[in-house]
């Protein structure tokens, strides 16, 4: 049997990015159940799709070293949701690439809580595992994910939108926004 992986701890001034525990499992489902969170996605998730997504999310950081990390608020939020770097799972003309993705409860919304905690996993991809670009991408309609994104300093074109594959032509979410960052840019914004 193998053994768990060591999953870094990550750190920002409010945030800390931590390894999963079954403790987060029911936090993580109410999340997933919330139709303003899931509102872009297709659909809500029941409690077994939620665990087989944490379970997913855990096997990834055992297979590749880094994954999406539960973001906990000290002394506020022991759950406030997950963000992190993931292998996109699906063929698009920018893949193979690598996604820093986040979702959180709605109470820690409109905080800067995502955007403090992607920064952290931004800096983990560039500093430690030497990314050369990061991705991420939403529907048109998601402006509060497109704002995290700008505030890393990711940028968009156009002509780089595509059809999600795992949506039928058609689906009102099939259409998404590709943003970039290179790591040579995150280190020219970030001072490194």
């Amino acid at each position: 049997m193998n053994p768990e992986p060591v999953i870094p701890e990550l750190r920002g001034p409010r945030v800390l990015l931590r390894a999963w525990t079954d403790a987060d499992l029911v936090p993580f489902a109410a999340m997933n159940a919330d139709a303003e969170v899931m509102q872009h996605f297709p659909a809500t998730l029941t409690r077994a799709e939620s665990d087989q997504l944490a379970a997913r999310v855990r096997a990834h950081f055992a297979s590749y070293g880094y994954g999406a990390w539960v973001v906990e608020i000290p002394g506020v939020m022991p759950f406030a949701g997950c963000v992190g770097l993931l292998n996109v799972g699906f063929d698009a003309h920018f893949t193979p690439a690598v996604e820093i993705s986040w979702r959180l409860v709605r109470a820690a919304w409109g905080k800067f809580y995502a955007s403090e905690a992607a920064q952290c996993a931004l800096r983990y991809g560039f500093e430690t595992l030497q990314l050369p670009e990061v991705v991420s991408f939403t529907v048109p309609a998601n402006l509060r994910s497109q704002a995290v994104m700008q505030r890393l300093g990711m940028h968009s074109k156009a002509e780089e939108n595509f059809a999600h594959p795992n949506l039928p032509a058609g689906h009102p979410l099939s259409e998404h926004v590709l943003y970039r960052i290179s790591g040579d840019a995150w280190r020219a914004s970030s001072g490194q």
